[in-house]
């Protein structure tokens, strides 16, 4: 089990090509693909997202080498999930992007950390069994928002 983020899934697609690269490259030469240097970095959210995908990207790719050993692979990727760091960011100088966000997603509200713990759960029992290379997005909707509802970024 990994954890990514949702981040990962707010960037724009990548091509087959840039995915496959994230995926199999060996950690040795991974900060050597032309996609990773600097100069094609936009910003530290940029940066962020890209190793959130590359996660997500990385975990497809063991699935099928660790399924040859009996074993499952999976990544969860939370949104905001209540907790003593993010009760500092929901009250410091981005507490108002936060609380748009919550606002302004299906659910309405933060997950909790019981919340992500119950995907796990599934994820690592016999009930998900048949699971494997998959990432769970669990953020309340706030991705489906960023896309096609409110939350929606203005062009």
């Amino acid at each position: 089990m990994t954890i990514s983020s949702q981040s990962g899934w707010r960037m724009p697609a990548l091509s087959a090509e840039e995915d496959e690269l994230l995926a199999i490259t060996s950690t040795e030469e991974l900060l050597k693909l032309p996609m990773l240097q600097q100069a094609n970095i936009r910003d530290t959210l940029h940066a962020y997202q890209i190793a959130k995908r590359c996660n997500e990207k990385r975990v497809m790719a063991e699935a099928v080498k660790w399924g040859k050993r009996g074993a499952r692979i999976n990544a969860i990727a939370p949104g905001i999930i209540v907790t003593p760091l993010a009760i500092d960011e929901f009250n410091g100088p981005r507490g108002d992007f936060y609380k748009n966000m919550f606002k302004n997603c299906p659910a309405g509200r933060p997950g909790t950390a019981d919340e992500v713990a119950n995907v796990a759960e599934l994820l690592m029992s016999d009930r998900g069994a048949f699971i494997t290379g998959s990432t769970f997005l669990i953020d309340g909707g706030a991705t489906s928002s960023y896309y096609y509802g409110p939350l929606k970024p203005e062009k």
